[in-house]
């Protein structure tokens, strides 16, 4: 097998030296950016390196005969297979420069195997170039940016070198989403703990979650419902929980200190599931939460969701994360998926911060407007959002 290096300023002029010199049946084995040039370290200019290879045996016919193409294969070769290919009975290297080609084409190929190549998005194909661009508006983050579009690169170039259909790319990320998104916990209440507890910024429609889950409950699942709130910094709040609880016609206590809490969970004892929405500010208060705990029992009895806005910024949402370290949240709800087109800062949230997901919701309406999250759902948004910019 013929292995060959080539430097160009983009991929289809490399693309077009590899079909020149070692013709269509080719195979890419790795590409990456590179520098080459400049003067003592300066004005150096950036290319694509590209390694191709090609098996020279030539195809010997009286007539010209129509060759199909197939994908080539690379047999792999253990390293003491390598050793003794490139080296003669007595033990010296009977090829130097080809040595160091293989070399650095293990290297290489070990490199593209652990998601370490970070291609310029000028020098991606073009539908994977428009890939790159939708990702890169929707504010994924780099890291899973870069590992998606080098999955995509893969099998690009792992496939005929006829254009690909924009299904099959779609396929591939689909792919690549169902990796990405299958670890994390998602699904929502199992009603395992008696309390589930909200909390949230001011805004998130954090209360309106409260109420829909609290009518699925109800109604759906045919649970004994009760609500309890600490939210009393707004009255509009409690108001609007009065109202949801009266159309349920499920009890509400408003707790306007630990005492009243102590109250409120004797009285609903015998409930299959007390909703509790909770101002945000409090449990950014170690006192307020250590004081809780003596009452409820966080790891047996309760379980904590965080209730985030599509529409803020990531940085913003994991300063909120944060402001929340002194007790443990189980999964976040996302609201407002029907007032944003941009859904990255879900995907960065779920996969850096290592958190769940228990809902969507996607406008006000009691309780319809709520989804309960799966990883086919969250990889759904996606994907119809890349079927809308097409």
């Amino acid at each position: 097998m013929k292995i060959k290096k080539y430097i160009a300023n983009s991929m289809p002029e490399a693309m077009k030296k590899i079909r020149r010199e070692l013709g269509n049946d080719a195979v890419i084995l790795n590409s990456k950016e590179v520098e080459t040039g400049g003067f003592f370290g300066f004005f150096m200019k950036k290319n694509i390196e590209v390694i191709a290879a090609i098996d020279p045996t030539p195809v010997i016919s009286k007539k010209p005969i129509k060759i199909e193409k197939k994908k080539q294969y690379i047999e792999p070769i253990s390293n003491q297979e390598l050793d003794r290919r490139t080296k003669d009975a007595h033990g010296r290297e009977k090829n130097n420069e080809l040595l160091l080609e293989i070399q650095q084409l293990k290297q290489m190929v070990k490199d593209i195997s652990s998601d370490s190549v970070n291609i310029s998005g000028d020098d991606y194909p073009l539908p994977l170039k428009k890939m790159n661009k939708y990702l890169t508006d929707q504010d994924i983050g780099p890291d899973i940016r870069i590992r998606i579009m080098n999955y995509l690169l893969k099998k690009w170039y792992s496939n005929d070198e006829e254009m690909k259909s924009d299904q099959e790319i779609k396929e591939w990320l689909e792919e690549v989403f169902t990796t990405i998104l299958a670890p994390l916990n998602m699904g929502g209440i199992d009603y395992k703990k008696q309390f589930v507890n909200f909390i949230g910024p001011t805004g998130v429609g954090k209360t309106t979650t409260v109420a829909k889950i609290a009518a699925i409950s109800v109604l759906k699942h045919k649970k004994k419902v009760a609500l309890i709130t600490t939210d009393t910094f707004r009255i509009a709040a409690v108001e609007q929980l009065k109202t949801y609880a009266n159309i349920l016609n499920i009890p509400l206590e408003v707790a306007y200190n630990i005492e009243d809490f102590l109250r409120a969970k004797e009285q609903f004892a015998d409930y299959d599931l007390v909703l509790v929405d909770s101002a945000g500010r409090n449990f950014r208060n170690e006192v307020y939460v250590e004081e809780l705990k003596k009452i409820i029992n966080f790891d047996h009895e309760m379980e904590t969701y965080l209730v985030l806005s599509l529409t803020s910024k990531y940085q913003d949402m994991e300063a909120i994360i944060n402001q929340f370290s002194s007790i443990n949240i189980e999964k976040v709800i996302f609201t407002k998926k029907d007032e944003t087109y941009n859904f990255g800062t879900m995907i960065n949230l779920l996969t850096k911060q290592n958190v769940g997901l228990a809902y969507i919701t996607n406008g006000q309406n009691v309780p319809d407007d709520i989804i309960e999250a799966s990883p086919s759902i969250v990889m759904n948004i996606l994907l119809d959002e890349v079927n809308k910019n097409e």
